[in-house]
């Protein structure tokens, strides 16, 4: 059985970082491309980043520059390491693997 199970939101200022964590099993994860969405309150889930088995990534433009995707296949982990944290990215922040789903870290970013 597929799972991903996210860890590390919290409430951070403007300006500060965050690093999110994914911990996957039940697939070979190695082989897999991993993404991180996010939603807000009354606003549609949206792709902030993913990665490719082999390393590729692409960004949502509003994080280009400020966040980045990795993986350490050893560890069956996906991260998503965030700085210059601004208030409009304020979030449920979801791990995803295809049509399977983590269960979500709140990230709040305070002005």
């Amino acid at each position: 059985q597929v799972q991903l199970v996210e860890s590390g939101g919290g409430l951070v200022q403007a300006g500060g970082s965050l690093r999110l964590s994914c911990a996957a099993s039940g697939f070979m994860f190695r082989i897999s491309t991993m993404g991180w969405y996010r939603q807000a309150p009354g606003k549609q889930r949206e792709l902030v980043a993913v990665i490719r088995s082999g390393g590729i990534t692409n960004y949502a433009d509003s994080v280009r520059g400020r966040f980045t995707i990795f993986r350490d296949n050893a560890k069956n982990t996906v991260y998503l390491q965030m700085n210059s944290l601004k208030p409009e990215d304020t979030a449920v922040y979801y791990c995803n693997k295809d049509l399977y789903w983590g269960q979500g870290t709140q990230v709040t970013v305070s002005s």
